[in-house]
Protein backbone atom coordinates (compact mmCIF):
# COMPACT_ATOMS: atom_id res chain seq x y z
CA UNK A 1 0.00 0.00 0.00
CA UNK A 2 3.01 2.30 0.28
CA UNK A 3 4.69 4.58 2.51
CA UNK A 4 2.18 7.35 1.94
CA UNK A 5 -0.43 6.42 5.19
CA UNK A 6 2.71 8.82 7.20
CA UNK A 7 1.49 12.14 6.04
CA UNK A 8 -2.17 11.29 5.01
CA UNK A 9 -5.74 12.43 6.79
CA UNK A 10 -5.81 9.76 9.31
CA UNK A 11 -4.06 11.78 12.02
CA UNK A 12 -2.18 9.06 13.92
CA UNK A 13 0.90 9.99 13.73
CA UNK A 14 2.66 9.49 17.57
CA UNK A 15 -0.94 8.07 19.16
CA UNK A 16 -0.49 4.50 20.79
CA UNK A 17 -2.72 2.02 19.32
CA UNK A 18 -2.40 -1.42 21.42
CA UNK A 19 -3.57 -4.18 19.31
CA UNK A 20 -4.34 -7.37 20.72
CA UNK A 21 -3.85 -10.84 17.97
CA UNK A 22 -1.34 -8.55 16.14
CA UNK A 23 0.03 -11.95 15.29
CA UNK A 24 -2.54 -13.19 13.39
CA UNK A 25 -2.96 -12.69 9.38
CA UNK A 26 -5.71 -9.75 9.80
CA UNK A 27 -4.22 -8.51 12.58
CA UNK A 28 -0.15 -7.73 10.97
CA UNK A 29 -1.97 -5.82 8.24
CA UNK A 30 -3.25 -3.67 10.46
CA UNK A 31 -0.07 -3.39 12.60
CA UNK A 32 1.77 -2.55 9.13
CA UNK A 33 -0.63 0.09 8.38
CA UNK A 34 -0.26 1.84 11.37
CA UNK A 35 3.30 1.51 11.43
CA UNK A 36 3.51 3.16 8.65
CA UNK A 37 1.19 6.20 10.07
CA UNK A 38 3.59 6.78 12.10
CA UNK A 39 1.50 5.44 14.89
CA UNK A 40 3.28 3.81 18.02
CA UNK A 41 1.09 0.35 18.17
CA UNK A 42 1.89 -1.98 20.76
CA UNK A 43 1.20 -5.74 19.85
CA UNK A 44 -0.29 -8.35 22.07
CA UNK A 45 0.54 -12.20 21.43
CA UNK A 46 0.87 -15.09 22.71
CA UNK A 47 3.94 -15.66 21.83
CA UNK A 48 6.36 -13.25 20.91
CA UNK A 49 8.76 -15.86 19.43
CA UNK A 50 6.69 -16.54 16.68
CA UNK A 51 6.06 -12.42 15.59
CA UNK A 52 9.23 -11.79 14.21
CA UNK A 53 7.45 -9.76 11.23
CA UNK A 54 5.97 -7.94 13.45
CA UNK A 55 9.91 -6.51 14.27
CA UNK A 56 10.15 -6.45 10.39
CA UNK A 57 7.67 -3.87 10.15
CA UNK A 58 8.69 -2.04 13.35
CA UNK A 59 12.17 -1.47 12.06
CA UNK A 60 10.75 0.15 8.26
CA UNK A 61 8.93 2.70 10.23
CA UNK A 62 8.40 5.64 10.75
CA UNK A 63 6.50 4.58 13.64
CA UNK A 64 7.16 2.95 16.51
CA UNK A 65 6.19 -0.91 18.00
CA UNK A 66 6.41 -2.70 21.24
CA UNK A 67 5.28 -6.82 21.18
CA UNK A 68 4.03 -8.26 24.63
CA UNK A 69 3.68 -11.25 25.53
CA UNK A 70 -0.06 -11.47 26.82
CA UNK A 71 -3.61 -13.22 26.81
CA UNK A 72 -6.37 -11.70 26.16
CA UNK A 73 -7.79 -14.07 28.60
CA UNK A 74 -5.37 -13.31 31.45
CA UNK A 75 -6.49 -10.18 32.84
CA UNK A 76 -3.83 -10.35 35.00
CA UNK A 77 -1.21 -10.05 31.91
CA UNK A 78 -3.26 -7.60 30.50
CA UNK A 79 -2.75 -5.04 33.14
CA UNK A 80 1.07 -5.55 33.38
CA UNK A 81 1.11 -4.85 29.60
CA UNK A 82 -0.68 -1.91 30.12
CA UNK A 83 1.68 -0.50 32.55
CA UNK A 84 4.71 -1.56 30.45
CA UNK A 85 2.85 0.38 27.32
CA UNK A 86 2.09 3.36 29.84
CA UNK A 87 5.56 3.26 30.98
CA UNK A 88 7.24 3.18 27.31
CA UNK A 89 4.77 5.42 25.09
CA UNK A 90 3.12 7.72 28.04
CA UNK A 91 -0.17 7.23 26.98
CA UNK A 92 -2.96 5.22 24.91
CA UNK A 93 -4.84 6.08 22.80
CA UNK A 94 -6.79 3.05 21.18
CA UNK A 95 -7.80 -0.36 21.37
CA UNK A 96 -7.95 -2.72 18.12
CA UNK A 97 -9.79 -5.68 19.82
CA UNK A 98 -7.90 -8.63 16.96
CA UNK A 99 -7.84 -11.68 19.07
CA UNK A 100 -9.97 -14.25 18.46
CA UNK A 101 -11.43 -17.29 16.77
CA UNK A 102 -12.20 -20.94 16.41
CA UNK A 103 -11.58 -24.75 17.09
CA UNK A 104 -12.74 -27.64 15.23
CA UNK A 105 -14.16 -29.09 19.14
CA UNK A 106 -16.99 -26.35 18.86
CA UNK A 107 -17.75 -26.56 14.90
CA UNK A 108 -20.23 -29.39 13.62
CA UNK A 109 -19.12 -31.28 11.20
CA UNK A 110 -20.15 -34.81 9.58
CA UNK A 111 -18.21 -37.23 11.80
CA UNK A 112 -19.11 -34.60 14.95
CA UNK A 113 -22.88 -33.24 15.61
CA UNK A 114 -23.73 -30.36 17.80
CA UNK A 115 -24.90 -32.97 20.45
CA UNK A 116 -21.24 -34.51 20.40
CA UNK A 117 -19.74 -30.84 20.74
CA UNK A 118 -17.16 -30.28 23.88
CA UNK A 119 -17.95 -28.42 26.56
CA UNK A 120 -14.43 -27.36 27.26
CA UNK A 121 -14.24 -26.22 24.02
CA UNK A 122 -17.53 -24.52 23.37
CA UNK A 123 -16.98 -22.56 26.64
CA UNK A 124 -12.92 -21.63 25.55
CA UNK A 125 -14.56 -20.34 21.61
CA UNK A 126 -17.09 -18.13 23.73
CA UNK A 127 -14.63 -16.53 26.35
CA UNK A 128 -12.23 -16.37 23.55
CA UNK A 129 -14.35 -14.11 20.85
CA UNK A 130 -16.22 -12.38 23.93
CA UNK A 131 -14.48 -12.15 26.91
CA UNK A 132 -11.17 -12.08 25.03
CA UNK A 133 -12.56 -8.55 24.18
CA UNK A 134 -14.60 -7.62 27.75
CA UNK A 135 -10.91 -8.17 29.52
CA UNK A 136 -9.15 -5.96 27.41
CA UNK A 137 -11.30 -3.00 27.18
CA UNK A 138 -11.61 -2.97 30.96
CA UNK A 139 -8.22 -2.78 31.34
CA UNK A 140 -7.23 -0.32 28.45
CA UNK A 141 -11.04 1.22 28.54
CA UNK A 142 -10.17 2.59 32.14
CA UNK A 143 -7.04 4.42 30.73
CA UNK A 144 -9.57 5.98 27.93
CA UNK A 145 -11.86 7.07 31.07
CA UNK A 146 -9.35 8.60 33.08
CA UNK A 147 -7.89 11.18 30.41
CA UNK A 148 -11.51 11.07 28.30
CA UNK A 149 -10.23 10.26 25.14
CA UNK A 150 -9.91 7.14 23.22
CA UNK A 151 -11.20 4.81 20.38
CA UNK A 152 -11.89 1.08 21.04
CA UNK A 153 -12.57 -1.19 17.91
CA UNK A 154 -13.99 -4.59 18.38
CA UNK A 155 -13.35 -7.48 15.35
CA UNK A 156 -16.78 -9.17 14.85
CA UNK A 157 -17.81 -11.44 11.95
CA UNK A 158 -20.27 -11.69 9.18
CA UNK A 159 -21.21 -15.05 11.72
CA UNK A 160 -22.67 -12.54 14.27
CA UNK A 161 -25.00 -10.92 11.92
CA UNK A 162 -25.86 -14.48 10.13
CA UNK A 163 -25.48 -17.64 11.94
CA UNK A 164 -23.11 -19.54 9.88
CA UNK A 165 -23.89 -23.33 9.43
CA UNK A 166 -21.11 -25.41 11.60
CA UNK A 167 -19.88 -22.88 13.81
CA UNK A 168 -21.80 -22.78 16.80
CA UNK A 169 -20.30 -21.16 19.70
CA UNK A 170 -17.71 -18.44 17.36
CA UNK A 171 -21.59 -17.39 15.36
CA UNK A 172 -23.08 -16.95 19.32
CA UNK A 173 -19.74 -15.07 20.66
CA UNK A 174 -19.73 -12.57 17.63
CA UNK A 175 -23.32 -11.94 17.59
CA UNK A 176 -22.72 -11.17 21.48
CA UNK A 177 -19.95 -9.06 20.61
CA UNK A 178 -21.49 -6.72 18.73
CA UNK A 179 -24.61 -5.98 21.37
CA UNK A 180 -21.55 -5.55 23.88
CA UNK A 181 -19.92 -3.03 21.04
CA UNK A 182 -22.71 -0.93 21.36
CA UNK A 183 -23.43 -1.43 24.84
CA UNK A 184 -20.16 0.10 25.91
CA UNK A 185 -20.51 2.78 23.43
CA UNK A 186 -23.25 4.17 24.87
CA UNK A 187 -21.97 3.61 28.24
CA UNK A 188 -18.38 5.31 27.60
CA UNK A 189 -20.05 8.29 26.05
CA UNK A 190 -22.62 8.40 29.09
CA UNK A 191 -21.02 7.64 32.14
CA UNK A 192 -17.20 9.05 31.40
CA UNK A 193 -16.34 11.46 27.80
CA UNK A 194 -18.13 11.58 24.53
CA UNK A 195 -14.68 11.52 23.32
CA UNK A 196 -14.08 7.99 23.73
CA UNK A 197 -15.63 6.31 20.59
CA UNK A 198 -16.46 2.46 20.65
CA UNK A 199 -17.24 0.93 17.58
CA UNK A 200 -16.76 -2.55 15.38
CA UNK A 201 -16.12 -4.13 11.94
CA UNK A 202 -17.35 -7.06 10.99
CA UNK A 203 -15.42 -9.17 8.28
CA UNK A 204 -17.07 -11.16 5.28
CA UNK A 205 -15.22 -14.11 4.11
CA UNK A 206 -11.22 -13.67 4.05
CA UNK A 207 -8.89 -16.10 2.98
CA UNK A 208 -6.57 -16.84 4.63
CA UNK A 209 -3.96 -19.63 6.21
CA UNK A 210 -6.61 -20.98 8.57
CA UNK A 211 -9.26 -21.31 6.20
CA UNK A 212 -7.83 -21.82 3.02
CA UNK A 213 -8.93 -25.79 2.48
CA UNK A 214 -12.41 -24.97 4.01
CA UNK A 215 -12.45 -22.56 1.00
CA UNK A 216 -10.04 -24.55 -1.92
CA UNK A 217 -10.38 -28.00 -2.55
CA UNK A 218 -6.58 -29.65 -1.25
CA UNK A 219 -6.38 -31.97 -4.48
CA UNK A 220 -8.00 -29.86 -7.01
CA UNK A 221 -7.05 -25.96 -6.09
CA UNK A 222 -10.71 -25.28 -7.27
CA UNK A 223 -13.58 -23.98 -4.75
CA UNK A 224 -14.99 -26.33 -2.25
CA UNK A 225 -18.77 -26.36 -2.10
CA UNK A 226 -18.52 -24.23 0.41
CA UNK A 227 -16.07 -21.50 -1.36
CA UNK A 228 -18.53 -21.58 -4.00
CA UNK A 229 -21.63 -20.85 -1.88
CA UNK A 230 -19.77 -18.15 -0.20
CA UNK A 231 -18.90 -16.80 -3.67
CA UNK A 232 -22.45 -17.27 -4.96
CA UNK A 233 -23.81 -14.86 -1.92
CA UNK A 234 -21.16 -12.44 -2.14
CA UNK A 235 -22.10 -9.51 -4.80
CA UNK A 236 -18.70 -8.31 -5.27
CA UNK A 237 -17.52 -11.95 -6.58
CA UNK A 238 -14.52 -12.72 -4.48
CA UNK A 239 -12.80 -13.06 -0.96
CA UNK A 240 -11.07 -10.48 1.23
CA UNK A 241 -8.00 -10.08 1.46
CA UNK A 242 -5.61 -8.96 4.45
CA UNK A 243 -5.53 -5.29 3.19
CA UNK A 244 -8.97 -5.02 2.45
CA UNK A 245 -9.43 -4.40 6.27
CA UNK A 246 -7.30 -1.45 6.88
CA UNK A 247 -9.28 1.82 5.28
CA UNK A 248 -12.39 0.90 7.74
CA UNK A 249 -10.01 0.72 10.99
CA UNK A 250 -8.23 3.55 10.08
CA UNK A 251 -10.93 5.41 9.15
CA UNK A 252 -12.71 4.08 12.53
CA UNK A 253 -9.58 5.34 14.49
CA UNK A 254 -9.20 9.01 12.93
CA UNK A 255 -10.94 12.01 13.46
CA UNK A 256 -13.08 11.50 10.17
CA UNK A 257 -15.14 8.85 12.16
CA UNK A 258 -15.64 11.65 15.21
CA UNK A 259 -19.31 11.18 15.20
CA UNK A 260 -19.39 7.68 14.79
CA UNK A 261 -19.72 5.34 17.82
CA UNK A 262 -21.80 2.07 18.44
CA UNK A 263 -21.72 0.94 14.57
CA UNK A 264 -20.58 -2.62 13.47
CA UNK A 265 -19.18 -2.07 9.89
CA UNK A 266 -19.59 -4.89 7.52
CA UNK A 267 -16.47 -5.32 5.35
CA UNK A 268 -18.06 -8.00 3.34
CA UNK A 269 -17.82 -7.25 -0.26
CA UNK A 270 -22.08 -6.90 -0.08
CA UNK A 271 -22.70 -10.57 1.37
CA UNK A 272 -25.07 -9.08 4.28
CA UNK A 273 -26.49 -7.24 1.86
CA UNK A 274 -27.53 -9.57 -0.66
CA UNK A 275 -30.83 -11.71 -0.22
CA UNK A 276 -30.09 -14.40 -2.61
CA UNK A 277 -32.01 -13.23 -5.14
Amino acid sequence: MGKDRSNSVWKLEGRTIVLPGGSGMLGREVFRALIECGAKVAALVRDPSKAGFLKDEMAKGPGKGMILKADVLDKESLVESKERILGEFGEIYALLNFAGGNVPEATTSPERSFFQLEELALRYTIDLNLMGAILPCQVFGKAMAEKGEGVIVNVGSMAGFRPLTRTVAYSAAKAALANFTQWLAVHMAMEYSPGIRVNAIAPGFFHTKQNHYLLFDESTGGLTPRGKAILAHTPMGRFGSPGDLVGAVLWLLSPLSSFVTGAVIPVDGGFSAFSGV
